[in-house]
């Protein structure tokens, strides 16, 4: 009897697991078929986000900016790398068709003025973004600074860096998104 019920459990326990085995790489196969999962790894979705640009007049949302390929950019005015980045990144804006968003760290300076004055003497033409409370910061679980996603035109990441990128790093991975 005891037997019986050893093997009924090893039974069980077995149509369990290829139950489960098989369950788990259907769902992975759907995952794979449909869209990608939202996240911060190449691969994944970029996390959509809103925030007002520097005049404070506008707000800007990632996902306006689908169908574009889009180089979101985390830094800082106080920021060695971010600083030795932005003349490269201001070329790149103006080289290739490419969306750049460059979100300002807004919680870690002095004043918004730092900022506006940062991006006058440097000539930036592309929308810088005011992270003012540090959300985004978490919500892309920012680290170092400078910190770049490279975005393809259906939002997916196609390219992360920790630290700053040259302008023929910024071409090389652009060149590869769709």
């Amino acid at each position: 009897m005891k037997n019986k019920i050893v093997v009924g459990v090893i039974l069980a326990m077995l149509a369990w697991a290829i139950y489960d085995f098989t369950t788990t790489n259907n769902t992975a196969k759907q995952l794979n078929e449909s869209e990608n999962e939202v996240g911060l790894e190449v691969g994944d979705v970029a996390p959509d986000f809103e925030l007002a640009l520097l005049n404070k007049e506008e707000r800007v949302k990632l996902s306006d900016f689908r169908g574009q390929r889009v180089m979101v950019n985390f830094w800082a005015t106080w920021c060695p790398p971010c600083r030795a980045e932005m003349p490269d990144m201001e070329k790149f804006h103006q080289d290739r068709d490419v969306a750049i968003l460059a979100v300002n760290m807004t919680d870690t300076e002095m004043n918004d003025e730092q900022v506006g004055n940062f991006a006058n003497t440097y000539e930036l033409t592309f929308p810088i973004l005011l992270d003012e409370e540090a959300e985004m910061a978490d919500l892309y679980n920012i680290q170092p600074l400078p910190t770049t996603y490279m975005i393809d035109s259906n939002g997916v990441i196609q390219y992360k860096t920790l630290g700053a990128m040259n302008y023929e790093l910024m071409i090389q991975e652009f060149e590869k998104m769709d």
